[in-house]
């Protein structure tokens, strides 16, 4: 697959603002954000996690975009890789596990659309600074003590909730937000992992990979806000993840 890449270096620290933190910096950290005509959340998302985190890396991943997400990443100085045909997140993920510096300790994943608050990120990272047996932390969108927010309708929750439920049973995940598009990964744990997830099923086979080498995965508490842009998900998706689930569970026989 041939790849075009933005001058932007991956190395290059961002600009160095006033957060709290009890990190010095986050150069160790690359934020990898998939992305598909998301034009109009992608300065947001980027502008919001420079203000938060402490000089990390930057990576998004272009698939093929009909607007103008790709100019607007690139022109705030962030690393671009555009795919040469429109793939999904799975092979967003994938491409982007290609091209991690060897300084990266951890891999931050979140969307473009502006959903996920950045601010949970240095507590996220922290988590992993104190505990080596946590290999991931994840931003939970639907913790018990507080009502599902507008941005998340009823049939999204119900959707996960049954997702999540099959992905307990079958993958033995007990996750209360296994879907969640804010995580934070030990890159030590993901350096020989070869996904095969193509699209949305790639949150699934992430799940079941980190707990199959032994590490732990935290969940804390995150707001989600409404999404900038058109929706992506739909029943089809589920149904993909579903069927990720379900051949999961046929790896976890054999390796038996």
């Amino acid at each position: 697959m041939r790849l075009s890449i933005s001058q932007a270096a991956l190395e290059e620290p961002g600009p160095d603002l006033a957060r709290t933190s009890t990190r010095t910096n986050h150069r160790d950290v690359i934020v990898v954000i998939p992305a598909y005509n998301e034009e109009f959340g992608i300065a947001l998302t980027i502008t919001e996690l420079e203000n938060t985190l402490l000089s990390p890396n930057y990576l998004v991943i272009d698939g093929c975009s009909t607007d103008g997400t790709s100019q607007v990443a690139s022109g705030m100085g962030v690393s671009v890789l555009t795919e040469e045909e429109r793939g999904g997140k799975g092979n967003a993920m994938a491409l982007a596990l290609q091209h991690i510096p060897d300084s990266v300790n951890y891999i931050v994943f979140t969307d473009a659309d502006y959903t996920y608050p950045a601010k949970y990120l240095p507590d996220m990272v922290k988590l992993l600074d104190e505990d080596p047996s946590v290999g991931m932390v994840d931003g939970n969108r639907f913790p018990e003590d507080q009502q599902t927010t507008e941005s998340i309708n009823t049939v999204f929750h119900l959707g996960n909730k049954c997702l999540a439920l099959a992905h307990r049973i079958m993958n033995g995940v007990k996750l209360k937000d296994p879907f969640t598009g804010l995580r934070v990964v030990r890159w030590a744990l993901l350096k020989e992992w070869k996904p095969v997830s193509k699209g949305f099923d790639i949150e699934a086979e992430l799940n079941h990979y980190v707990q199959s080498k032994g590490y732990r995965t935290i969940e804390i508490p995150i707001e989600y806000r409404p999404r900038i842009g058109d929706k992506k998900l739909g029943v089809k998706h589920g149904l993909t993840i579903m069927k990720r689930i379900i051949l999961l569970c046929f790896t976890n026989i054999e390796q038996e």
